[in-house]
This record gives structure tokens, C-alpha cells and sequence, in this order.
């Protein structure tokens, strides 16, 4: 079988905030990931241990302090701040935990935004294909409702059809639940397990176990800026390697 295309290297990869400053702090610690075409990698861990961080960095919405990061082979430290945004814009698509939605436009016309920005004015096409987005999130009968209008859950997958509507090579999603309430988290993950299954690359930020067990390819452990583990599932759950991943999982599938 032909090895698959990489989507996402990194190499060494560090973060710092206040940098030559006496309050300079690193938060992420020489940082080694790939991720191919096609892989599904839950990044999981307990809070403040740089997941989100991480995830801004291969989203091409903040800049490595040092270290390598390449997206589908173009390495984004040699771009100026115009050609990484280009860069974000054709290849990245990106669901935060709030799915930032304009309140005074409709579902289909959140999901137009980001192809307007880029092609400017609308016309049919644009509409048909941001129809047929929200259709694959299930949302055609919503499609002309104001954004506002939405429950929760249908709000975030107005953002995931947003965040598809540019074709991106891969999906990042910063705990995209975890401002739903319950009844609402089934209906946002769904989504994200057809998109797996149509073969999405993607990396989530969870906290969803379940979630993570069904549908991930990998799980990717940190904790304090590192990764501890970066495991296939079953090897995860079933008999994680360190001690730390060990303690946190104990802790948060016994309760």
C-alpha cells in the first residue's frame, strides 16, 4: 500500500510569550508531530498543558518561537505575514469551542464568509455550494434562518460548514463541545465522525473520551508543553506507556 501524503510536519517546535523579557515563559517544549492525509488525531490532556496552543500553531494563527512547522510541505517560518495567511486560508480549517458567527446574517450566508473575503461578490454558485455544505451538516431546512435563531449545536455545525467551505486540507477542532450544552454534543459529533469516515484529515482538542476511542487514529497525550504520548488508540486506552497518561486516564474514565 503506498504510504500516505503528509499533511503536517513539525520539528522542534517551541512556543514562548514575553520573549526577552524577565517574564519570558516557554509553553510548549520542543515539539516532534507529523500527521498524514487522512489520520485523525485526538490531542487530549489536562488543561493548561498546551493543547491549544499547539493547535493555534499548525492553524497558522500564531508563530513558532523557534523550531520547524511545514503544511503540506511549505514551511510557514520562511512566509511573510500575507503569503501564511494565504497559506491558512487554502489549506486550514479551523472550529473553535464558540463557533463566532455573525448574528445579523443567515446560516447560509455565515457559511459564504469566508469564500466572499476571497472572491468577493456572491453569486449563485457560491450559494449552491454553501447550501450544499450546511445540507451535509444537516441543515438545509435551517439554511435561511438568522444565525441567533440556532440552538447551540446547530450554530457550531453552521461553523463546521463554514470552516469546509474553502476546501481545507485539514480540519482543526479546539474543543468544539465543550460550550454545548450535553444534549446538544451528539449532534456536533456526528458531523465530525462522517468527516472522519469521508477520510478528512483532522486533530481534535477533547475531552470527549468516547469520542476519541470510536473515531481517532492516534491520540496524542500532553501535558506541561510536551508530548508525553503519541499512541494508535487501542494502544492508548488500552495500556498507555507512561505513568502520567496512566493517572489521567484513571481519573477521568472511573468518574
Amino acid at each position: 500500500m503506498a504510504e500516505r501524503a503528509e499533511t503536517l510536519r513539525l520539528e522542534g517546535v517551541r512556543k514562548s510569550y514575553g520573549v526577552d523579557t524577565p517574564a519570558e515563559l516557554e509553553v510548549l517544549h520542543g515539539i516532534d508531530l507529523r500527521l498524514q492525509q487522512g489520520e485523525f488525531a485526538a490531542l487530549i490532556g489536562p488543561s493548561g498543558g498546551g493543547k491549544s496552543t499547539l493547535l493555534n500553531l499548525i492553524g497558522l494563527l500564531d508563530r513558532p518561537t523557534a523550531g520547524r512547522l511545514f503544511v503540506t510541505g511549505q514551511e510557514s517560518g520562511v512566509l511573510g505575514d500575507t503569503e501564511l495567511t494565504q497559506l491558512r486560508g487554502r489549506s486550514i480549517g479551523f472550529v473553535f469551542q464558540y463557533h463566532y458567527l455573525l448574528p445579523a446574517f443567515t446560516a447560509v450566508e455565515n457559511v459564504m464568509m469566508p469564500i466572499l473575503a476571497q472572491r468577493g461578490f456572491p453569486d449563485a454558485a457560491m450559494r449552491e455550494r454553501a447550501e450544499r455544505l450546511l445540507d451535509g451538516v444537516g441543515l438545509t431546512p435551517w439554511r435561511h434562518h438568522m444565525a441567533n435563531d440556532l440552538s447551540g449545536g446547530q450554530q457550531q455545525r453552521v461553523a463546521i460548514a463554514r470552516a469546509l467551505s474553502m476546501d481545507p486540507i485539514a480540519m482543526l477542532f479546539d474543543e468544539p463541545t465543550s460550550a454545548l450544552d450535553p444534549e446538544m454534543v451528539n449532534e456536533v459529533l456526528d458531523v465530525m465522525v462522517q468527516l472522519a469516515q469521508e477520510g478528512m484529515t483532522m486533530m481534535c482538542v477533547t475531552h470527549e473520551m468516547g469520542f476519541a476511542r470510536k473515531v481517532a487514529h492516534r491520540v496524542i497525550f500532553m501535558d506541561e508543553g510536551r508530548i508525553v504520548e503519541d499512541a494508535t488508540k487501542d494502544d492508548f486506552f488500552g495500556k498507555p506507556r507512561s505513568e502520567r497518561a496512566q493517572q489521567f486516564l484513571s481519573k477521568i474514565l472511573h468518574h
